[in-house]
């Protein structure tokens, strides 16, 4: 039961960083000023159950950004299956060097919703497809105009499936 607990748990951060990754991407674009941003790789340098509900880590984010810095201070979320919430998620922050190509770590803690389970995760890990998994993000940083970082990014029901492909 380890071994399979310990898988899920990497899959579900795996996701997690992918989407947390395009996520990021998706919110420098918004910027005016940052364009072609790309993701080269997305990695796990470890996982820590912390209790049977959560789960911290570390992602490593292969990011190539050739145009100028910025920070996003954290990013917060809610993973649905099928409308139900099943895990909430937040990050460390992370600034992204300009006109550079390099790998980032960027420390997770992602914790199961009320009224979800370890079996639930289970479960959706048995289909071994993310359909049906959506999730809302909100991402705090940005670009620093006179010593101030924008507004949070609002993400909604975005689809994981289809950042995976």
């Amino acid at each position: 039961m380890k071994k399979i607990t310990t898988f899920v748990r990497m899959k579900l951060l795996k996701h997690i960083g992918i989407f947390l990754a395009v996520a990021l991407l998706a919110s420098s674009c918004g910027m005016s000023k940052i364009k072609d941003i790309s993701l080269s790789s997305v990695g796990i340098a470890y996982i820590v159950p912390t209790s049977m509900r959560s789960m911290d880590g570390k992602l490593l984010l292969g990011i190539n950004n050739p145009s100028i810095s910025f920070a996003v201070q954290e990013v917060t979320g809610t993973i649905r299956y099928e409308e139900k919430p099943i895990a909430h998620f937040s990050t460390g922050s992370i600034e992204l060097q300009g006109k550079t190509d390099q790998v980032y770590e960027l420390p997770c803690t992602v914790t199961l919703a009320d009224g979800a389970s370890l079996l639930d995760v289970l479960v959706i890990a048995s289909k071994r497809s993310l359909n049906g998994l959506k999730v809302d993000v909100d991402i705090w940083g940005g670009l620093k105009k006179n010593g101030v970082i924008r507004a949070p990014l609002k993400f909604r029901d975005l689809d994981i499936s289809k950042f995976s492909k």
